[in-house]
């Protein structure tokens, strides 16, 4: 090869194309763009779902109490008061907190300390309320930082004075809800026994209001913030109020004289803010650590020998690790669906080029050009478009999405930038391993493929089946299994390349026919299209099929999971509203018309439950009856979908009542006449048919039956209300008009809460990434195989113009042209996506995604994979209407140019 400088040759080679080099950096810019957004955007959404998880989770169980018992006795008093000052617990406060372990950390604003009685009290004064006899029971706390966190209602904050051990009168405060509840207010007076010589008095100086109640300062200690009704554990139970009291932190030696067993605590709340996604498992080691591992030991250096720490901290994080891990597998068929399509449409455009400059590449062998010298001269051409535009992927990334570690990303646009750059040089050094003469033809319709690419494409076939039979077995599961997560798209480029070999050959039989008809344009258009190089053909073929069946099986994995979310809603509310009485009493008699005014609502349907028993072998068992009114409640039925019937199968006669039952009801009761015995009397009915739900009761036992056959009917207890686009607001302005004790539940919010989760969100958002990417990358890989031959054919439509090929004829030649090969994408995506969808279903768990914000076994939904219609036909019908666009076009910019143009177009020389 002639010695000559590299940057004169590439800046020389880029200049001679430009439009070819900017579209190279705009696709190796889209494909750095995917490859580093991808792993930032799976760190963020696990990053956003593990800290929404501590922050939402109850305080009761995230926060992270560390305590000790009282200081031993013995000692003197003035040591032991000492202890328990405020001074000595922030000392040892600010230690405990500085001896958390990474990635623990305390939130200031929310965690607290002091001394509380680990025994409640008994109040012995007669004034306060006591449901079953039982005096209320109080527990008090010597608590850090009241006013920061509350505001004083009424009266003043307490203070402590001089307190010793030996103190029986001390200030406190209550919380308004403890006040209202148990009739206290400021100058109240308890009077708590639990002391040696006489019972300690606590003065009320101040009723509280919380300023963040639902936080951990105040929800931390279950009664702190209201009072709870608790059980004494007796047949029958006898219930007593819970409740306490807030002392000044200054009195807690006041506690240290009595029986209630005082301890001191510091309760840390955990900091969310700088928690992220890779955090979950050292956040899991380390709560063990402060629990019962080398944290501990740290901790009762800083607080005493015989602290202890508790929390659970680790089971809110296991929940979220437990749901992160059923969706990791499910968005990993995404990324690598997503990767397979990108490294395909790659191959294709470097396919594409080294083709278009394959006479140049033989040329330049024949003049001694060495591999090696070719190879890093179009290394060198491929690296300076590639390499600013890989930068401005992962700038675009970064900006994009924020908070995530910048080495996945850096990898993900090296790797392709590297990928990229090597394509073309690889590709030329590979067909010119050895100069020619001349270039055999390589038309498609003649294209017999080699040994070498038989053993690939059977090693290929034993991997796709050894992926199917490994997800059909292990399911989606299995967490990091490359092989399973590749299945789909090890599918979809086995059948693309079956497909591959199946194209010639109805292009050489329609080739035939075609010759025989009148018109030259059918025959011109086939043989155009068997005469293509078999690169120009199959590269683009094989893109769009991989990127159809990746776009098909993502499509179908987003439809999936709406279609388990929206039945699981609807499982829970069995129409679109349901209004319920909250104790079982029939619902007030003017709510009903004042539903149906509601905008939206276009049914309303009563129903009434009541208990029943039959006797069976001996044996007495209860049974749910459910009293509607045929005609509304079956129409509701039916338009559900939950256990249509007819309303004539609630008809009766002779006494007996028709009756539709659950199937465990009616294998008790049979189908012959049976007597129950219900709270409105007995009665005689028959079941006439079976459903395994209905909307009134959508997951459990029932025996539906006409309310006007039920003598002395209580009346109804529940309003199902149907009905699209519901005023949210002003049904639940009328539900509260029509008084207390009703609840109303929509299917839209219950649809929304099934979804709101930061995993979810992130999962189901790679997913919509996904479908968009792999049905651009289609797009894109027809339009780079028409545009590789968009000179041939501008060349042949002005040659056939001068002939006298009319305007008309070579649009419809170009379209019949491009026509071949986008059905057969088309065709061959939609089934191919089909049948991976049907073939990988059993395999692949959803539920994780779609359901994970449903509490276990409250739903009996699955969400289950199927084809979806849409995410099939749009893709494909995008891929022949462009074909057929590109085409017109195509033929419309050839009429505008010159007849010398025309026939130039293509010509290198």
């Amino acid at each position: 090869m002639p010695r000559a400088h590299g940057a004169p040759w590439v800046r020389t080679r880029l200049r001679t194309a430009p439009w070819s080099t900017a579209a190279f950096g705009v696709l190796v810019l889209v494909t750095a763009f995917l490859a580093a957004v991808l792993p930032r955007a799976v760190e963020a959404y696990g990053t956003d779902g593990l800290r929404a998880a501590v922050a939402t989770a109850a305080p009761a169980s995230t926060v992270l109490e560390l305590k000790t018992p009282q200081p031993v006795f013995g000692r003197p008093g003035e040591s032991r008061a000492a202890e328990v000052g405020p001074r000595a617990l922030a000392e040892v406060d600010g230690r405990v907190r500085a001896l958390l372990p990474a990635p623990l950390e305390a939130d200031p604003a929310e965690s607290a300390y002091g001394v509380r009685t680990g025994k409640s009290l008994a109040a012995l004064d007669a004034s306060l309320p006591r449901p079953d006899g039982l005096p209320p029971r109080f527990t008090l706390l010597a608590q850090s930082g009241v006013a920061a966190h509350a505001g004083v209602r009424q009266g003043r904050l307490p203070t402590a004075g001089t307190v010793t051990e030996d103190t029986r009168t001390v200030e406190g405060a209550v919380t308004a809800e403890t006040a209202r509840t148990l009739r206290l207010r400021a100058g109240s007076t308890l009077t708590l026994a639990g002391f040696p010589d006489r019972p300690l008095t606590v003065r009320i100086t101040g009723v509280l209001d919380p300023r963040h109640p639902r936080g951990t300062y105040w929800s931390a200690e279950p009664v702190l913030r209201a009072p709870a009704l608790n059980g004494n554990g007796g047949r029958p139970p006898q219930f007593y109020w819970e409740a306490a009291v807030l002392l000044a932190p200054g009195a807690a030696p006041a506690l240290l004289g009595g029986q209630a067993e005082p301890e001191k605590y510091w309760r840390m709340a955990p900091a969310t803010g700088r928690l992220t996604g890779a955090d979950t498992a050292a956040l899991v080691e380390a709560v063990a650590s402060v629990e019962d591992g080398p944290g501990l030991v740290r901790m009762r250096g800083a607080a005493g020998p015989t602290a202890q720490l508790s929390t659970a901290l680790e089971e809110v994080v296991g929940a979220h690790e437990q749901t992160r891990d059923a969706i990791a597998p499910v968005v990993a068929v995404a990324a690598f669906g997503i990767a397979a399509v990108a490294f395909v449409v790659l191959v294709m455009s470097s396919g594409l080029a080294a083709a278009r400059r394959d006479a140049e590449f033989a040329l330049l062998r024949a003049r001694g050009g060495s591999l090696g010298g070719i190879a890093g001269r179009l290394l060198a051409e491929s690296a300076v478009p590639a390499l600013p535009a890989a930068a401005c992927g992962l700038l675009l990334a970064v900006l994009a999405v924020d908070g995530a570690r910048p080495l996945p990303s850096l990898l993900g646009a090296g790797a392709v930038t590297l990928f990229a750059c090597a394509a073309l040089p690889v590709r030329a050094a590979v067909a010119h391993r050895r100069p020619r003469a001349h270039r055999e033809r390589d038309d498609v319709a003649l294209a017999r493929p080699g040994g070498r690419r038989t053993v690939a494409e059977l090693t290929l076939l034993v991997l796709t089946v050894g992926a199917v039979v490994a997800l059909r077995r292990r399911g989606t599961g299995e967490v990091g299994d490359p092989l399973v997560s590749v299945a789909p798209v090890l599918v979809g480029l086995a059948a693309a390349l079956v497909l591959v070999r199946l194209y010639p050959p109805p292009l050489r039989w329609a080739g035939r026919p075609a010759g025989r008809l009148r018109g030259a344009v059918g025959f011109l258009a086939l043989a155009r299209a068997g005469r293509s190089p078999a690169a120009v053909a199959t590269l683009p073929l094989l893109a769009l099929l991989t990127a159809l069946t990746t776009a098909a099986f993502g499509g179908s994995v987003l439809a999936g999971v709406a279609d388990a979310r929206d039945r699981a809603a609807l499982l829970r509310t069995g129409a679109d509203a349901r209004i319920d009485s909250t104790d079982g009493s029939p619902i007030p008699a003017g709510l009903a018309r004042a539903v149906r005014d509601v905008e939206g609502v276009r049914q309303v349907t009563a129903v009434g439950f009541g208990l029943a028993s039959e006797r069976a072998s001996g044996e007495a068992r209860s049974l749910r009856v459910v009293g509607v009114d045929p005609e509304s409640y079956a129409g509701l039925a039916r338009r559900t979908g939950l256990g249509g019937f007819a309303a004539g199968r609630l008809d009766g006669g002779g006494g007996v009542l028709g009756a539709v039952a659950s199937p465990g009801v009616a294998e008790r009761l049979g189908r012959g006449p049976r007597r129950i015995a219900t709270d409105s009397g007995p009665v005689r009915v028959r079941i006439t048919a079976v459903r395994p739900r209905t909307p009134a009761v959508p997951d459990g036992e029932f025996l539906l039956v006409d309310a006007a056959g039920l003598k002395d009917f209580r009346g109804p207890s529940t309003l199902l209300v149907a009905g699209g686009g519901l005023d949210a607001k002003a049904l639940r302005a009328a539900v509260r008009g029509a008084g207390s004790g009703l609840s109303a539940a929509l299917r839209t919010e219950e649809r929304a809460a099934l979804s709101d989760s930061p995993l979810q969100t992130g999962a189901g958002r790679i997913y919509v990434w996904a479908v968009a990417a792999s049905a651009g990358y289609a797009l894109l890989a027809l339009v780079l195989g028409m545009l590789r031959t968009a000179p041939e054919r501008a060349a042949l439509l002005a040659g056939l113009r001068t002939l006298g090929l009319t305007a008309r004829q070579g649009r419809h030649l170009l379209a019949l042209e491009a026509l071949p090969l986008a059905l057969l994408a088309a065709g061959g995506g939609t089934a191919v996506g089909w049948v991976t969808v049907r073939l990988l279903a059993p395999g692949v768990d959803l539920d994780g995604l779609a359901l994970a914000g449903a509490s276990g076994g409250e739903v009996p939904v699955r969400a289950v994979l199927r084809p979806d219609g849409w995410s099939l036909a749009l893709p494909a019908a995008g891929a022949v209407l462009l074909a057929g666009a590109a085409a017109l076009a195509q033929a419309w910019w050839a009429g505008r140019r010159t007849p010398i143009t025309h026939l130039r177009a293509g010509d290198t020389r």
